[in-house]
């Protein structure tokens, strides 16, 4: 069973004929490293499934410092949520960081999809819901715990990308710089 099949009957179970027309929905696309999805200020017109490689959401702000959002790796979702339902310009970039597959869903085809197999809206709400939920803890963190306690989630979070992912775009995503990120790993090990 394809993996995005088995993370959709994680929280719905669909008919084989529905899997049948879901699959007919998507498309799936090999990516090198590098590669730009989505570009800040374009319309996010899909989602993306990974199935393979890794993935990051970052933006740049006025003094072009990156500033990363999310990973997705194996079996993760991801896309510009605010541009994909809002239809507006979006401020996210997405980039490929390993060579990867990706899965596609255009909004129209997740729309059409919502018609023709209902259970699919719940399975996109359950979706939503978690990753509101992942994004508030995410901002109470950064409100409320120290640099070693938000990267201490992250490794439990993410246990396998330490290694995979540039120590820079880790400190973005804990909210340090590089260099204060590199003081505290020294800081760490020595303990």
């Amino acid at each position: 069973m394809p993996l995005i099949l088995q993370n959709i009957a994680k929280h719905i179970l669909l008919t084989p004929e529905e899997q049948q027309l879901f699959l007919s929905k998507i498309g799936v696309h090999h990516f090198k490293a590098k590669t730009i999805l989505l570009n800040s200020g374009e319309i996010c017109t899909h989602s993306y499934f990974v199935n393979s490689g890794l993935l990051r959401s970052f933006n740049i702000n006025d003094n072009i410092v990156e500033h990363v959002l999310n990973f997705a790796c194996e079996g993760y979702w991801i896309g510009d949520m605010y541009s994909l339902i809002s239809q507006k310009p979006g401020n996210l970039f997405i980039e490929v960081l390993e060579d990867a597959e990706i899965v596609f869903l255009s909004k129209e085809n997740q729309e059409l999809l919502y018609s023709e197999i209902p259970k699919l809206e719940r399975f996109f709400r359950i979706l939503t819901e978690n990753s509101l939920v992942a994004n508030q803890e995410r901002l109470m963190d950064n409100l409320s715990l120290s640099a070693e306690e938000r990267f201490d989630k992250f490794c439990k979070r993410y246990p396998t990308l330490i290694q995979k992912v540039p120590q820079k775009q880790i400190a973005s995503y804990i909210g340090v710089t590089p260099e204060f990120f590199s003081k505290m790993k020294s800081r760490l090990l020595r303990k």
